[in-house]
Formats: C-alpha cells, sequence, structure tokens
C-alpha cells in the first residue's frame, strides 16, 4: 500500500520503529544440552506460537537457571515470531519466557503502539513473510526480512479499538475452547468411573454412597462376576466391538477423475482434518467429492454420530462427526448399533489406545485393520446402562458442538473483518453502526 492510498492519520510504518525487536538467543536443543532445560523458566518453541491462536498461555518445555543465563527472559507482553519451520506465526506471551533463536522477539513501545493490534497485522501479513522464505533451502527468514516490512498504522486510539474488535471474538473462542476441554474431561471421567473403574458398583459391593441419583444407582449392579478380560460387573457382558458398531472403512476415488472432486458437494475425510481438532468433533472436511466420486466409495456417506478412528501414520486421531461424511482409507469408523451412545465408543477408543496398536502390523507404518479391529473385546453394561451414559455423556457433547460451531461462525467473522479492519479499508465506526464483533 503506497501512502497516498492510507486512510487519512495513518501511516506506514516498521516494525523496528514501533518498539525493540531482537531474536531468541538459544540454539542448543535439549538432546545436546541437557542441563539446560528442566528448571522454572518457560521456554517457548515454534509449535507452542502455532498453536497459540495469537495469546501464548501454555508450553512443553521449560529452563533451567543454566538455560537463562544463556538466553533471556522476555516479558509478557512480548509479540513472538517464527521464523524458522512454521514461519510467520505469531503469539503474544502471557508470562515471562525464553525463546529460541528461530523466534524473534517483539516488545512494543506503549506509547506508539498496541500489541495486540501489531499482532492481528502480522497474522494478516503471514503469507507475505512466508512467500520471503519460499526457495529457501532451509526455508526461513531473518530480522531483515522483517525489517523490509512497512505496514499501515492508525493512530493509538483507533489500533486499541480495532485489537478490542478482533480480540473480543477471540476472546469468546478461546472462552469456547476452555469451556469444550473442561466439558470434554467430565465426559472422559464420567467414562473412565463407570466403565474402567467400576466405580458405582464398587461403591455398592461395599456399602458405600455411588453419588449418583437414586434412579441411575438403581440401574448398576452391586457385584462382581469373573470374565475373560477379569472382574467385571456382574450381568454384564464381554463383547467383540463389532457386536457395538458397524466397522467400516473408506477410500480415495481417482484424483485424476474431475468428475469426481470438481464442485464436490459431499464431505471426504482423511486423517489430517481430525489432526488440527480442538475438540473430537468433525464439522467439516478440506475437501469434498461429487455423487459420482461417492459411488465410488463402499461405505458411502456416513451419518452423523459415526465415530473416526485413524488407523495409520498414526493410529488414534478421533473425532464424532456431525456432518454426513465419505472418508478414506485411513480410516477405521464405527457407526454405533442401536442403544449404543457415540460418546462410549469415543472414549472406549481413547481408553484403549494401546489395545488397539498392539492388534497393528506393518513394515513402514504400524496400521490396524478392520479385520483386526472388529474382534478386539471390551466390557458392555446393561441397555439401562447404556441408556443413562447416553444421556449423560450425550447432553455434554451436545454442548461441545455448540461451542465448536460458535467459534467456527466466530473464526470466519474475524477473518473477514480482520484484513478489512487492519489496512483500512474497514472503520470502526462502520462497524460499531452494523453491530459488528460481540460483548
Amino acid at each position: 500500500m503506497a501512502v497516498d492510498d492510507l486512510p487519512s492519520g495513518w501511516v506506514l510504518a516498521k516494525l523496528g520503529e514501533l518498539g525493540q525487536v531482537d531474536r531468541g538467543r538459544s540454539r542448543h536443543r535439549p538432546r545436546y544440552a541437557e542441563h539446560l532445560y528442566g528448571g522454572p523458566y518457560p521456554f517457548i518453541q515454534t509449535g507452542d506460537i502455532k498453536a497459540s491462536g495469537g495469546r501464548i498461555t501454555a508450553y512443553q518445555q521449560t529452563y533451567s537457571e543454566a538455560g537463562l543465563a544463556q538466553s533471556r527472559l522476555w516479558p509478557a507482553g512480548t509479540m513472538c515470531i517464527t521464523i524458522a519451520a512454521n514461519i510467520g506465526e505469531t503469539g503474544i506471551l502471557s508470562f515471562p519466557a525464553c525463546f529460541p533463536d528461530s523466534v524473534v522477539g517483539f516488545v512494543p513501545d506503549a506509547a506508539k503502539c498496541d500489541v495486540r493490534f501489531i499482532e492481528y497485522t502480522f497474522r494478516h501479513l503471514r503469507h507475505l513473510i512466508q512467500h520471503e522464505a519460499s526457495g529457501s533451502v532451509q526455508d526461513n527468514i531473518n530480522l531483515a526480512t522483517l525489517d523490509r516490512l512497512r505496514f499501515p498504522l492508525p493512530s493509538l486510539p483507533e489500533q486499541r479499538a480495532i485489537a478490542h474488535i478482533l480480540g473480543a471474538l477471540d476472546d469468546k473462542i478461546e472462552l469456547n475452547r476452555r469451556m469444550n476441554e473442561t466439558l470434554e474431561a467430565m465426559a472422559r471421567a464420567l467414562f473412565k468411573s463407570w466403565f474402567v473403574d467400576f466405580s458405582p458398583v464398587r461403591a455398592k459391593a461395599e456399602g458405600r454412597p455411588t453419588g449418583l441419583p437414586p434412579h441411575i444407582a438403581d440401574i448398576f449392579p452391586g457385584s462382581f462376576e469373573d470374565s475373560e478380560l477379569g472382574e467385571i460387573p456382574k450381568g454384564w457382558r464381554v463383547v467383540p466391538v463389532a457386536q457395538l458398531a458397524d466397522v467400516v472403512g473408506g477410500t480415495t476415488p481417482s484424483t485424476k477423475e474431475a468428475a469426481y472432486w470438481t464442485d464436490g458437494q459431499h464431505c471426504w475425510a482423511t486423517p489430517k482434518d481430525l489432526s488440527g481438532l480442538a475438540t473430537p468433533v468433525l464439522l467439516a472436511t478440506e475437501h469434498r467429492i461429487t455423487g459420482a466420486g461417492l459411488a465410488q466409495i463402499g461405505s458411502g456417506l456416513l451419518p452423523p454420530g459415526t465415530v473416526l478412528l485413524s488407523s495409520r501414520a498414526p493410529i488414534g486421531y478421533l473425532a464424532v462427526v456431525e456432518v454426513p461424511v465419505a472418508i478414506n482409507q485411513g480410516f477405521i469408523a464405527m457407526l454405533p448399533k442401536v442403544g449404543v451412545p457415540s460418546p462410549f465408543l469415543l472414549y472406549w477408543a481413547e481408553w484403549g489406545h494401546e489395545e488397539i496398536v498392539s492388534r497393528a502390523n506393518g513394515s513402514t507404518f504400524l496400521e490396524i485393520s478392520k479385520a483386526s479391529f472388529r474382534p478386539i473385546p471390551l466390557v458392555a453394561p446393561t441397555e439401562a446402562v447404556f441408556g443413562a451414559f447416553g444421556q449423560m455423556a450425550g447432553a455434554i457433547h451436545t454442548r461441545i458442538v455448540v461451542n465448536e460451531r460458535e467459534s467456527r461462525t466466530l473464526a470466519a467473522l474475524r477473518d473477514a473483518l480482520l484484513p478489512k479492519l487492519i489496512s483500512g479499508e474497514l472503520r470502526v465506526e462502520d462497524v460499531a453502526a452494523t453491530g459488528g464483533g460481540v460483548g
């Protein structure tokens, strides 16, 4: 954008004019310098930034005192920019932290800029930054690359107003994410209590309260019996998973046949669609196929409620389908039989991951076939217990889906507003007049 094209009161700015810009200092990796790691100081890596959604609230690695001595503790509010691996990803530190030389830190001058506005601007510039790295053998950039970037900058009050509009949307998305984490933990704990630890049965057998409402407690037995899987609640059964769900797979229609893909209207999933899910709910897919393409897939269009399990490279991605979907050959799909709740199959597959992997084979990569998967035994409760779990876990799952759908809508609105607000094409007062944003 040329200066003459800028909205009134805006200027073209460089990052270095708005605060301090420098690279992280650590060039060591844990396997080469173990003494630098494992201490009290958060150590942010490129993956943490990519997964942050613009706000770095979590980390996987820490630095020791020795690590800090050869690095730097950047303050909370620093914007991190990745310049290698996942290039151009950004996030603002929520706490003081160190980071490696594959990350650039920007400490803003609060009198000149709003760091949230700058972070949104760099999200918008990400494609330009990545373009600078394309063709490089190591696929990276440096400080000189960032110094060449000039971007539109409004007055500080307008920066804050723009950041508030976009931030309100991101805040609600983050709130939904945290809520879904809590809801998932509740459903997972309920599954473990009832179907792994058999807690209500043990409580009744020992004469203790179950902690459940009487009408729920009454459906659990008060004793155990032996089975091939060890002691299980009396009256429950050990059955193969194929007795609780129809187990099917998929395929990939020829990608050379345009009639299978052009203007496709049916969702078609690959394990990649599950790999980045924040919650195990599939609402959309990257690719779509036509009716002609769907006809090439024996399992057809799978209904909502189907549980997908990636069957190779890696085994273990999981999701409950919430839209009709066809699948490729990288899945085992479980269509619950009547009376079997989808969340039961979802959390059973998660809890039984090691057993599932133990039945896989392959020389290049492990894969679990449908034939090997179908006989896997599990403990099935009575119809009444299935029904109670379906009601309780189903209500939780429904809330998760509602939150996830809302977050997708909010993200689409944010992504539509961001380039227009950052460039000045759309002004804050225009958004306010139309009721845009949230809260």
